[in-house]
């Protein structure tokens, strides 16, 4: 809604125009009136008016130098001149200053009307122009496509707030519809066996042009797919497309060649099962993992995951061992996990290889939490062919059961530690997710501790409160996007967790003294 101010010195001049206009029909709305040009200049200075409708001669300050100034000081203003017929040098007067339109004494209510219609129409165009622009600015931004990753590796691991929220946001990071689509992960990375005899060419050597090669690859199809890369697995690449699994085939073996030919290592890449949902893309996302140490087979993941469901690791399941593992409680987590691998190793191979992998990425979590590294030769993103040697209950209990073990050693020997190590996972947390709905209750639930003694010591070790610190984060990400982008305070609340504009800017000029506003424009 675009707001008009009316200028003219005759009240029931003004009174006749406000009668007149269709303000609901044309989206209008009345900022006020004044009876001079010095009166209407002090109303523009103060609020954030669109449209003035001046008549030419008054007193004080007259139309024409009224005009002039506020061309001067406010010129995105639309200015329409209402004069009456003898005086056709206020026409030449308008012309001069860019005034919108002209309107001739006494004004016909369907000439107002139009005239008002023409101007709202040409606001509308300038500010989807200027949205336009902003967009695209934003969109070749890099701090857009970190957060869209972001959004994507929240998607994956279900860390997310409502489902219009995400809703929200799928849209804002050109994903929207993809909740109704059928979509497939892939992963892919350097093989690790291929370059064992040369350490000196260590694939780590070769990630970022290996990225570079996907994301090239992934931006020519156009917004039907996106590369991303999770923290979690630092030596792979991963892939969501809506396309076919014939696309996605054509997609690696193309990366593959230019891998080959530009690196020299070869490609591994395991494609996913199809699913729909974003409440989905956490399995689909597994089920590229999982494919991943199939690396070498041709056939889609349907094929190999048939019977996948009947013995994989239900949701609850997965909860029940994860509170185990953060709270410490490993004889626990023994006693749940051997009736696991018993039911997985009753279905197929591929079966197996899931659910070892639901297990291994559990103990990944509850390491990754505890600031624990898990070595190399441990880890099943690097050595895919370590699933296929876990080829009985055993043996896989025994895998899992020697990480969790030394989860729990090194857990028992930094006891004294414990709490600066939880600190810093909930500032790793806060730092990863401040644009989402966090509260000092739901963290001190995540990582098992009361709110009163999580909020004590959140303080005592990090020297703010709680509140006071995802503040300070969110500030310093809307200060980012403040120098480097030109998105709509909205925009920026939004995405670094405000609920609003308004308050993002009351709360930013508390800290800083200066509304976000002046601070872009210094």
């Amino acid at each position: 809604m675009y707001r008009l101010l009316i200028v003219d010195d005759e009240p029931e001049i003004r009174q006749g125009l406000r009668l007149k206009m269709d303000v609901d029909g044309l989206g209008i709305a009345l900022a006020g009136e004044a009876s001079n040009g010095a009166e209407a200049l002090s109303l523009l200075e103060n609020g954030d008016i669109e449209i003035v409708l001046t008549d030419m001669n008054m007193p004080l300050m007259g139309g024409v130098q009224f005009m002039e100034v506020c061309r001067e000081r406010c010129p995105n203003v639309r200015v329409i001149v209402i004069t009456g017929y003898e005086d056709f040098q206020y026409a030449r007067a308008a012309l001069r200053f860019q005034a919108s339109e002209y309107l001739l004494k006494p004004v016909a209510r369907d000439e107002l009307n139009s005239v008002l219609k023409n101007v709202t129409a040409e606001l509308n165009r300038d500010r989807d122009k200027a949205q336009l622009e902003a967009k695209t600015q934003w969109e070749l931004s890099q701090y857009y496509r970190e957060m869209k990753e972001q959004f994507i590796l929240r998607l994956v691991r279900w860390e997310t707030g409502s489902e219009s929220t995400v809703t929200d946001h799928a849209r804002r990071f050109g994903l929207g519809g993809w909740d109704e689509r059928q979509v497939r992960f892939m992963t892919l990375g350097l093989k690790v066996r291929d370059i064992g005899h040369a350490p000196d060419r260590a694939p780590d050597q070769f990630l970022l042009p290996l990225e570079m090669i996907c994301r090239e690859k992934a931006e020519d199809a156009a917004g039907t797919c996106e590369a991303f890369r999770d923290g979690h697995y630092p030596g792979l690449i991963h892939v969501v497309t809506a396309e076919s699994v014939d696309w996605l085939y054509s997609f690696a073996d193309h990366l593959r060649s230019e891998v080959k030919r530009m690196l020299g290592f070869e490609l591994g890449f395991g494609i996913g099962q199809s699913v729909a949902g974003f409440k989905a893309w956490k399995d689909g996302y597994l089920s590229s993992l999982v494919a991943w140490n199939y690396a070498d087979s041709r056939l889609p993941a349907e094929t190999r995951l048939q019977s996948i469901d009947k013995t994989s690791i239900s949701a609850d399941e997965i909860k029940v061992i994860e509170r185990y593992l953060a709270k410490g409680e490993y004889a626990a987590f023994d006693q749940a996990v051997r009736p696991i691998l018993r039911l997985a190793f009753t279905g197929p191979a591929a079966s197996r290889v899931k659910v070892i992998f639901q297990l291994y990425l559990a103990l990944e979590s509850a390491a990754s939490d505890l600031l624990i590294r898990i070595e190399s030769a441990e880890q099943l993103w690097l050595r895919p062919e370590l699933a296929y040697s876990l080829d009985s209950v055993d043996k896989a209990y025994s895998y899992l059961a020697g990480i969790a073990r030394k989860i729990a050693r090194q857990r028992e020997e930094g006891a004294a530690d414990a709490d600066v190590n939880l600190i810093e996972s909930v500032r790793r947390y806060i730092d990863d997710h401040y644009a989402s709905d966090l509260n000092l209750s739901d963290m001190a639930a995540r990582f098992n501790y009361h709110p009163s003694y999580f909020s004590e010591l959140f303080k005592k070790r990090v020297g703010r409160t709680f509140i006071q610190y995802l503040t300070d984060v969110r500030m310093t990400q809307a200060i980012r996007l403040l120098e480097e982008t030109q998105l709509s305070l909205w925009d920026i609340a939004e995405l670094t967790g405000f609920s609003n504009a308004s308050y993002f800017s009351s709360k930013f000029k508390k800290i800083y003294g200066i509304s976000p506003s002046d601070f872009r424009e210094r």
